[in-house]
């Protein structure tokens, strides 16, 4: 710590930030443009000047960049120095010569840094009458529309894109201040992390285009706190409804889990809660080739409890993509002998595998952020960027890292960001991948060895050998693989906080019990390291803790007749398991009862429909990839805009649906009792209680805004309907109330904040007045609790397969895929533009067996024709494709290709 003094006022600091961050830590206001928390300084706006003084005698003092300036102890400074406020009314007035005069139609208005640091230095006139410059913009995918018209050459987008994210294709063409940012040709931006712009540029040069078709200002929209259900990350969100309709997706800061960014399918892929084709009442089939037929809510609940009181025996088949509430009330229906997860059995045992190594290895479960202070790190079976990107970002950022080591080693600050990537050069932390296809962390890495699921085993039992002897050996280890393995027990046994990263991709156990081996190994050789265990899905670590039967086994029930009922909750069977074995399965019930947001494969053939609410519509809890439970909440309730619909949390359909069929009272249910009542039935899920206040939580006896203070336009939302203006919703479930009339400041801590505002502060850098220092933690404490404890005691090393699988024939290698690869964002049109063309990945002595050739189009098991891609480093006797292309195939599945007719996919 260090004591500064601010305009003649004591503080104590960390004395390891820069004078911007410290101020800005305290809560003084100070402009700037190209600095960023989590990126640092380069000095490059010069719109942060202070006066800077050498002693208490010093009455003149000289103008210093705050962002360059460390915040050393007996620093005096003056923000209110005239000197220095003409300095930065001077800086914003040359920032802003070329800078358009069009903040009424620019769609970063009203959320915009550079209004908000214009306003703080109070430049309120032009003097510049001259003809401005002009640039042409760029088509750029999707995702990101382009205006560089209101350029004013911070460079904040690409130190994001190039030096933070790792991309490639977006640059700086120019000098002096004549400085393009763009692509050198028009085209995609290639980085999964793209989105991340639109909060990175403190102007509107990139904006959201998904957002620009259905534009809505920031204060019109109404939030709540949300999680992103794309992956199993557990991304903080903050999603923006107007007229019944989600508008955009915002990043949420969390200090452990996301921080300040979001990847692409997360901000981009919500488009399924807004499509015109999903159910919004019951609806009932006579028969599966029949229309549905819309229901009223009490008739359909009617018929549901009629048939399923007459059934022999109902199975319930829960999901991983619905909340923990859900899942329990389903259980609550049929009885948890009656339950099924919904996920396939071999899954479902690498998520047991993986709950069990958590536990027991000995070593913990770093959160996101804490993967960033390790410093050798092994990726075993996983393609992080593809599979659960946030986490990939946070793996660059620890092979990055090396750059504050060098620094520290000669004094230079973490903050000077361009003095350490001169320094480090390309010297990263070791980090080493053993994966079959390339990784949008390649450039980074010291090594990806090309290796079948198997050989990827068994090069990881192999590093936990070379780490503790005591650990088994490998047999018939090729000197490649023995020599590979050598280099990264060294590497990670040389490290002060190694990393293992594994996860289920793969659907190999085996994959698992290695990357268990090799942190067992190094917490018996008292290393200070983490493993972090990778699942699919948004609530499969949830699942797992609940527990139940697997998929399989639900439709094993069926087909061995020992069961003629079905609800099926936000499931689509087809997208786990092969169509001919879903429909023998489901040929065999009398009624199906489908809750679902989306019409999927599965829903058309259910007797009965109920319409359920998507995330956006609902609240509930999910446990991420590290353990944690978060809550999200409803940001809108669809009946208020929309009274013809009758959409409904799953968790409310399946509570009515019990107490009716079982003859019980019915209460009208609420999350807290839904909460509660999970929390009882399974001790694992107890501490979900606390993952974020109950209903009853005020501030100052106040409710929580879902609405910012200037949201307009309430007493006409119903206009089109009825111009007699109902009261507002009322929200029994959670603190949040559906107005602006409630707490939204920043002064009080809270953990559950739906939006960034405070004054003086409009942009995403407000949320630096919630945390309790600039790039740290929220002042409330970040959300969630962590459900996962370590076990203590002695755990055995598990012993590896004798020899690699040398099966005949070609078997299939799904790997996960960012655009197209998870169910519902793939029905968001920008991702579905987004989607590359699939190929069929062989290798080299595969294709020369088959007679085929890079560019052939093939068939694989007489499903979608695709062409052939040859790769010298994929392994002998797999064939890859991306995931989502064929719904069902199974990993490892033995498979044959065919050439297809004509040449044509």
């Amino acid at each position: 710590m260090a004591i500064i003094h601010v305009d003649g006022q004591q503080h104590e600091v960390n004395g390891a930030h820069n004078l911007l961050q410290a101020c800005l830590s305290l809560g003084l206001d100070i402009p700037y443009f190209c600095w960023h928390p989590a990126m640092g300084s380069v000095g490059a706006c010069r719109q942060c000047a202070v006066k800077q003084y050498k002693d208490a005698d010093d009455d003149k003092g000289m103008i210093v960049m705050s962002c360059m300036s460390p915040a050393s102890d007996q620093t005096r400074i003056s923000i209110d120095d005239e000197e220095a406020k003409a300095f930065r009314a001077s800086v914003v007035e040359w920032l802003m010569i070329n800078h358009p005069h069009d903040c009424p139609v620019c769609e970063e208005g009203g959320h915009c840094h550079l209004q908000d640091m214009t306003v703080m230095t109070g430049h309120d006139r032009r003097r510049y009458r001259f003809r401005k410059r002009t640039r042409r913009n760029q088509y750029l995918g999707p995702f990101i529309a382009h205006e560089m018209n209101r350029c004013i050459t911070c460079y904040r987008c690409v130190r994001f894109y190039n030096d933070y994210a790792g991309g490639t294709d977006l640059g700086a063409f120019g000098a002096k201040d004549n400085v393009y940012f763009g692509r050198y040709e028009e085209g995609t931006l290639e980085s999964p992390f793209a989105g991340n712009l639109t909060e990175v540029c403190p102007t509107g040069v990139f904006t959201d285009q998904s957002h620009s078709e259905q534009y809505t200002r920031k204060w019109d929209l109404q939030f709540a706190p949300g999680i992103c259900h794309q992956c199993s990350v557990g991304c903080n969100i903050s999603p923006g409804e107007r007229y019944g309709s989600i508008r955009r997706i915002e990043n949420r800061y969390h200090g452990e889990v996301n921080g300040y960014f979001l990847c692409d399918r997360g901000r981009f892929g919500y488009g399924y809660v807004n499509r015109e084709d999903r159910p919004t009442v019951p609806e009932w089939r006579d028969s599966p080739d029949s229309d549905p037929v819309p229901l009223g809510v009490d008739d359909a609940l009617a018929r549901i409890n009629d048939t399923l009181r007459h059934a022999r025996r109902v199975i319930g088949i829960g999901s991983p993509r619905a909340s923990l509430e859900s899942n329990h009330q389903l259980q609550k229906l049929v009885g948890m002998e009656n339950f099924s997860t919904g996920i396939e059995a071999r899954e479902q045992a690498c998520l047991a595998r993986m709950a069990e190594l958590q536990r027991s290895t000995g070593l913990p479960t770093p959160t996101p952020r804490e993967i960033e202070d390790h410093d050798a790190i092994l990726v075993l079976g996983e393609d992080p960027v593809q599979s659960a990107a946030r986490l990939g970002l946070n793996i660059r950022q620890a092979a990055l890292a090396r750059r504050k080591a060098l620094g520290e080693s000669i004094g230079v600050p973490a903050w000077n960001a361009e003095a350490l990537k001169t320094l480090a050069q390309d010297r990263y932390h070791p980090l080493f991948i053993a994966w079959p296809a390339a990784t949008e962390l390649d450039d980074v890495a010291q090594a990806r060895h090309a290796l079948a699921p198997d050989d990827i085993a068994r090069l990881g039992f192999a590093v936990a050998h070379h780490i503790d002897p005591a650990a088994p050996a490998v047999d018939n280890l090729s000197s490649d693989l023995a020599e590979a393995a050598r280099r990264i027990a060294d590497a990670l046994m040389a490290a002060e906080r190694p990393l293992v990263v594994s996860g289920g991709s793969l659907l190999s156990e085996a994959v698992l019990d290695a990357a268990g081996n090799i942190a067992r190994a190094l917490a018996r050789r008292a290393k200070r390291g983490g493993l972090t265990l990778i699942r699919r899905e948004a609530n499969s670590t949830g699942l797992s803790l609940m527990g139940g039967h697997s998929l399989d086994w639900a439709l094993d029930e069926l087909d061995q007749g020992r069961a003629d009922a079905l609800v099926v909750l936000e499931n689509d069977l087809y997208q786990r398991l092969p169509a001919a074995r879903v429909d023998a399965a489901l040929s065999r019930a009398d009624i199906i009862v489908a809750l679902d947001h989306q019409h999927t494969a599965t829903t058309a053939k259910a007797r009965f429909t109920l319409s359920t609410a998507s995330f956006a519509e609902s609240d509930g809890t999910l446990v991420n990839l590290e353990g944690r439970a978060q809550r999200f909440f409803q940001v809108y309730d669809p009946a208020y805009l929309r009274p013809e619909t009758r959409i409904h949390e799953s968790w409310r359909w399946l509570h009515v649906l019990t107490t009716n069929l079982w003859g019980q009272e019915s209460g009208d249910i609420t999350l807290d009792t839904a909460i509660g009542s999970c929390a009882a039935d399974h001790p694992a899920l107890a501490g979900i209680v606390n993952a974020a206040p109950g209903a009853n939580f005020r501030i100052d006896g106040q409710r929580l805004a879902r609405e910012p203070h200037r949201y307009s336009g309430r007493t006409a939302m119903r206009a089109n309907l009825d111009v007699s203006e109902p009261r507002p919703m009322q929200d029994p479930d959670t603190a949040f109330a559906f107005s602006m009339e409630g707490y939204s400041g920043y002064q009080e801590a809270r953990q559950q904040v739906p939006f960034a505002w405070a004054p003086g502060w409009n942009s995403p850098q407000a949320w630096n007045k919630f945390t309790d220092e600039v790039g740290g933690h929220l002042r409330g404490g970040d959300p969630g609790v962590r459900l996962i404890p370590r076990a203590p005691g002695p755990h055995h090393y598990s012993q590896p397969s004798s020899s690699a699988d040398t099966t005949d024939g070609l078997r299939a290698l799904i790997l996960p895929r960012l655009f197209g690869g998870e169910e519902t964002s793939s029905m968001a049109t920008p991702i579905q533009q987004r989607i590359e063309a699939p190929w069929l990945t062989l290798s080299h002595e595969d294709a020369l067996r088959l007679g085929l050739h890079t560019g052939d189009i093939v068939s694989l098991a007489g499903e979608r024709a695709m062409p052939v891609r040859e790769r010298e480093d994929w392994p002998t006797g797999w064939v890859g494709l991306p995931a989502g292309v064929i719904p069902g195939l199974r990993q490892s599945e033995s498979v044959t290709l065919q050439k297809a007719a004509g040449g044509e996919p």
